[in-house]
């Protein structure tokens, strides 16, 4: 469901509702909140580190060979490789019960540095008032009255399924929180980001 479609179904309800939900096309799904998924409430995505985090590096040193990213679900661990070297390791936060991150072989088919979620996100006031921070479009396509969609944010956001699992920064409460897709810290998915291409292999193990 595209935005221009969301804001034609918002106006319609309001208008049907008589309602007094006035509101700006430019507050609608711009990506200020972070993708929660109910998990710590709405916070900036300079923040989104969550616990102390002992466990991310990255040295490539002199490291050379194809990129190669693995994924291990059991672990919580998203580790890079330059041919058989490992040069990074970052702690992810994957899909929570319902929501499983398919494990298999896949490869990066989109990057987006600024990917906004046109399914998950919040309803909000228009004075910016976080009504519902776990928002699925696809449950309640129309807002409650009085009330906006706006996406979540999904920084340096990595597809790996057309489905639209991807690796991208999010919160990383130490459990899988997700809603399948793989949750990284902010510093980290830059690092994975700015080091994957199209193509680039990901293995997801249980």
């Amino acid at each position: 469901m595209n935005k221009t479609l969301n804001l034609l179904i918002i106006s319609i309800a309001c208008g049907f509702l008589n309602s007094s939900c006035s509101f700006s096309p430019y507050d609608f799904g711009i990506g200020h909140t972070t993708y929660l998924g109910a998990v710590g409430g709405n916070i900036p995505v300079s923040q989104l580190q969550g616990p102390v985090d002992s466990v991310s590096f990255w040295d490539p040193s002199n490291a050379s060979g194809k990129p190669l990213v693995k994924i291990n679900l059991k672990q919580q661990r998203a580790k890079f490789y330059k041919g058989s070297t490992l040069v990074g390791v970052s702690k992810i936060s994957s899909g929570r019960e319902g929501f499983n991150t398919p494990s298999g072989s896949y490869k990066i088919l989109q990057k987006n540095a600024d990917h906004i979620s046109n399914i998950y996100g919040v309803w909000k006031t228009p004075d910016g008032t976080i009504v519902n921070d776990d928002v699925d479009l696809r449950k309640q396509p129309v807002p409650p009255p009085g009330l906006i969609y706006e996406g979540a944010a999904m920084p340096n956001f990595m597809r790996i399924t057309q489905g639209g699992v991807g690796m991208h920064a999010g919160y990383i409460p130490g459990y899988p929180a997700s809603h399948g897709c793989i949750r990284m810290p902010e510093k980290m998915s830059r690092i994975f980001f700015e080091n994957v291409s199209i193509g680039t292999p990901v293995i997801v193990e249980p």
